[in-house]
């Protein structure tokens, strides 16, 4: 046995030896993007393709965080059976430049440790293979893992974040509204009513759980009108959810709504000119943050949509009355499907008429019929013989309607004859006011192109669907 003098000189011994230095954890973003190579680095991630030569074995890995993939170049011995297409690896070696003219570095491998393997035969996404969206909507625990939905997925964390800094730069304080609730804000009925499980059982006569029939709530504006009352300039970012029987390109049961509400606004002008700024800055700031992303939709899904997209940031967006709307239309040359009428709803059809007719730019149309439009909006005393409403819709090329707005009614007497709810905010320190809203979705669908709004959400709910 050793004395005690001989064991503390093994201690020393042992802590003087060199230590074997850590790996550094990199994303493959960060990893293409360095500018000097480094020594022991680690990448995880998924394989998106595999080239075994006689010298040498090639890998592309890719772990989300970029639209690009990391090469890995590595000794054949390191491949295995289960480096696949589609497994899940850690690799460990160094980061050093790259002789290709398209990537900036490479990882050369010392070991590579595959985490999951993947069965290829069995697994929908296929290397190499430009999947259709219809095609991988089938399969919503794995379509993420496409390179489209991808960029959408970037695309739409950016914008997002976009959407929130220009609130707050802006001076607008952020409310959670709530999900369950009492009213139905638009009126149109198209409600999810909550039970609980024991409820939906008994077909008795009901105990509400909130004792007052609750839905998911259809828009969060009514909630920030109550805010506004003592912040002036909120908005609000969340789900809302319309039990509309639709299956078509344009609707989901569940989507998110950016909302807005301003105090002490008297004219459309405040509330438009919000709306446009908030789309300039917010696709600005999105062109900017996921160039390559962007590039993807447009070159692949709409390869017409990076210049009318451009038209739309250069250009002012267009304002028109609905008068002037439907004079437009009965002059069209084109024959529609729903004849235009005043005191009749815009179609989609007529929507992307007045957008092609005003150049291909988003226009807003304002002062509606009074009979179309919620108890809320305001009234417009003299706006000539015809009664309308200060509402606004904005409209935009492929989609048509993506913001509508309107000044709230603030006047106590005027809402006594509609509707005796929220009349205290009328009584206790009413203001002019008015806001938006903006389906998140929608937008999405405007700057890339895409046709489907099925295909901008990750997980899309819609009548008769509810994957996962």
């Amino acid at each position: 046995m050793l004395g005690a003098r001989g064991g503390w000189q093994a201690l020393r011994r042992c802590a003087s030896l060199p230590r074997e230095q850590r790996a550094v954890r990199l994303r493959v973003r960060e990893a293409l993007g360095a500018r000097e190579p480094a020594g022991e680095v680690k990448v995880q991630g998924w394989v998106r393709s595999v080239r075994s030569q006689k010298e040498v074995l090639f890998l592309h890995i890719n772990d989300g965080s970029s639209l690009e993939h990391l090469q890995v170049v590595a000794d054949p011995s390191l491949e295995n059976r289960d480096l696949t297409f589609g497994s899940a690896v850690e690799v460990q070696g160094k980061l050093v430049k790259s002789p290709h003219r398209m990537q900036n570095m490479e990882l050369k491998a010392k070991t590579i440790r595959v985490v999951g393997p993947c069965d290829t035969w069995s697994f929908p996404l296929k290397m190499k293979e430009r999947h259709p969206l219809e095609y991988v909507r089938q399969f919503p625990h794995l379509r993420c893992r496409n390179n489209t939905l991808g960029s959408l997925l970037r695309i739409r964390s950016e914008a997002t974040a976009a959407i929130h800094s220009f609130f707050q730069d802006n001076g607008y304080l952020h409310i959670h509204t709530p999900i369950i609730t009492s009213n139905d804000c638009e009126g149109a009925g198209e409600l999810f009513q909550i039970e609980t499980s024991g409820e939906a059982r008994k077909s008795a006569e009901k105990t509400h759980f909130f004792n007052v029939p609750a839905f998911l709530t259809v828009s969060g504006q009514l909630h920030l009108e109550v805010m506004a009352g003592a912040f002036t300039h909120v908005f609000t970012f969340g789900p809302t959810f319309r039990a509309e029987n639709s299956q078509s390109r344009r609707h989901l049961a569940e989507f998110y709504m950016v909302e807005a509400e301003l105090s002490f606004t008297e004219s459309l002008e405040d509330i438009t000119q919000v709306m446009e700024d908030l789309f300039k800055t917010a696709t600005n700031t999105v062109l900017s943050k996921c160039p390559r992303d962007v590039e993807l939709f447009h070159k692949y899904i709409a390869p017409a949509q990076k210049d009318r997209l451009e038209q739309m940031l250069k250009k002012k967006f267009v304002i028109i009355s609905y008068n002037e709307a439907v004079e437009i239309l009965k002059q069209a040359s084109q024959t529609f499907t729903f004849k235009p009428e005043w005191g009749c709803d815009l179609q989609t059809e007529h929507e992307k008429y007045l957008v092609k007719h005003c150049g291909e730019v988003p226009v807003f149309v304002i002062n509606y019929p009074y009979d179309l439009k919620p108890f809320y909006m305001r009234d417009n005393d003299e706006d000539g013989p015809q009664h309308t409403v200060a509402a606004v819709d904005l409209l935009v090329p492929g989609i048509g309607e993506l913001c509508g707005g309107s000044l709230r009614e603030e006047r106590l007497p005027c809402l006594e004859s509609r509707l005796q709810r929220y009349l205290d905010l009328r009584k206790f320190g009413s203001v002019p006011h008015g806001g938006f809203g903006m389906g998140f979705e929608r937008y999405l669908q405007c700057i890339l192109g895409v046709d489907n709004i099925k295909d901008v959400i990750p997980f899309p709910r819609f009548s008769h669907s509810c994957l996962l």
